[in-house]
């Protein structure tokens, strides 16, 4: 398995109408969970990557159980492609199987523990992006194929 590059990183649980963004950082191996914006908000996600400053853009590939591909990792991979011509970073697909079940359940313990209220829900896609990126600065992803020239 490849190295993580260094540096940080957005990373973005891309769903049909929201796109969840978590924030880390390959030196301290940590992600948190930033906001849930409207999938076609490219306005705030521009402030985000000018406040951020990312060097490399994290994207979940949605596979489905057995691996392959489904609707939505063509939309995943057309968003990632789009912030590749946007931004001009590299972009990565990690396989974001589960994270959504993980993110729930993470969610589920902070509301257990009075951390998070049933109306921060639109959390959860943050927390998927969060999970998306710790995968991702554990080493496992693959190149998009967009790398920045």
């Amino acid at each position: 398995m490849p190295a993580t590059p260094e540096g940080t990183a957005l990373a973005f649980d891309v769903g049909t109408r929201l796109i969840g963004i978590a924030v880390g950082n390959s030196i301290s191996a940590s992600a948190r969970p930033l906001v849930a914006l409207v999938a076609d908000d490219w306005t705030r996600l521009d402030t985000l990557v000018a406040d951020w400053r990312p060097d490399h853009l994290v994207v979940g590939l949605p596979l489905a159980l057995d691996g392959g591909e489904q609707p939505m990792s063509r939309r995943a991979r057309a968003f990632a492609e789009a912030l590749h011509r946007r931004y001009a970073k590299p972009v990565h697909l990690v396989d974001e199987r589960n994270t959504s079940r993980e993110a729930a359940r993470r969610f589920a313990a902070q509301r257990a523990s009075g951390a998070a209220r049933r109306k921060d829900a639109a959390a959860i896609d943050a927390l998927a992006a969060q999970i998306i990126l710790e995968h991702w600065l554990a080493g496992a992803h693959e190149s998009a194929g967009w790398p920045a020239n």
